[in-house]
């Protein structure tokens, strides 16, 4: 298939943005209805078993998996083949807010709760999922030093270099694009939330620190659409003649969104990271009152135990 089934034939509106977008292949609403299946199925065994589950948890996932079809499934798809500020709406919204939202639904808390353990001696689900977040493939990938790379790369690598064009040349290369584009946001935002296991868990500050380094790397691939005189990518050069779109003009929209995108999920993020500091706190305080009360009632069983044996021995207790 070298193209998508459906092209826009006239300018986008909001109608049309929000309008169903028909695919050669329906990976996008397939892929939707599977993440909110098995999240939902994994919910009621918890459930049922008697355990609780966050309904915000459930909240954030469901948003997570609609703002991957409001990006994919919807007419946003097709003029994202279209116009490069549309696309670049795609590339933000998946890298940047998709993941977040779907990182908040705790999803691999959630499946070592739920999946069954196999019987001794041989390795079901849960036991590849175990073995897969201590092997040293996760402690690669959950590191800032392969997530940021990935993750700035995924920006500058791939607008500035003939590899976007070349993507863009087949209906696949554009799926293979919008899923690495929501891969390096989960890899990305996986150790910085903090909510999962993994095996990279720096400390807040740290996993703040890690959030800002990237973001400036962001906001400069924006500033440097925004400023650039020429298309830094041939595909959008030609939309159709009817719309008169100004390409130049339209890129530097793509790259005003791209610039202004990163201050809602940092903020996000960085929200997240304090309630997760507050109550981390909280746990530390309760810890140490608990601790500070037991060896309270220690020193007091000692000395009522000493006052016993001065008791029984007629003597007085010592001033």
């Amino acid at each position: 298939m070298s193209g998508p089934m459906w092209m826009p034939d006239a300018p986008p509106t909001l109608a049309r943005l929000l309008a169903w977008h028909p695919q050669p292949v329906p990976v996008e609403p397939v892929a939707c209805a599977l993440l909110l299946a098995a999240y939902a199925l994994a919910v009621v065994r918890l459930r049922r078993r008697g355990d609780r589950w966050p309904i915000g948890r459930c909240v954030a996932w469901l948003l997570g998996v609609a703002s991957i079809s409001a990006v994919t499934c919807t007419g946003v798809g097709g003029y994202g083949m279209e116009l490069f500020s549309v696309h670049m709406v795609q590339h933000m919204v998946l890298s940047m807010l998709s993941p977040i939202l779907l990182l908040l639904g705790a999803p691999v808390t959630l499946a070592l709760r739920t999946l069954p353990s196999a019987r001794r001696g041989r390795r079901g689900p849960r036991e590849l999922l175990v073995r897969f977040l201590g092997s040293r493939v996760a402690r690669v990938v959950s590191s800032p030093l392969f997530s940021l790379p990935l993750f700035i790369a995924s920006l500058y690598g791939l607008y500035f270099t003939p590899l976007f064009d070349w993507l863009m040349r087949s209906w696949w290369g554009h799926e293979f694009m919008l899923v690495h584009f929501l891969a390096v946001g989960m890899l990305f935002f996986w150790p910085v939330m903090g909510i999962d296991p993994a095996p990279h868990r720096p400390g807040h500050l740290i996993r703040m620190l890690e959030l800002f380094l990237g973001m400036p790397f962001h906001a400069f691939f924006g500033i440097d659409v925004m400023m650039s005189s020429g298309l830094i990518t041939t595909y959008y050069a030609h939309p159709p003649a009817a719309w008169h779109y100004d390409v130049l003009a339209d890129q530097k929209t793509g790259g005003g969104i791209a610039w202004a995108f990163s201050e809602i999920p940092t903020l996000l993020v960085l929200l997240a990271l304090l309630a997760q500091w507050s109550a981390s706190e909280a746990r530390t305080a309760r810890r140490s009152d608990r601790r500070a009360e037991r060896d309270q009632d220690a020193e007091l069983s000692a000395y009522n135990a000493y006052l016993d044996r001065l008791a029984h021995q007629g003597q007085p207790p010592a001033a």
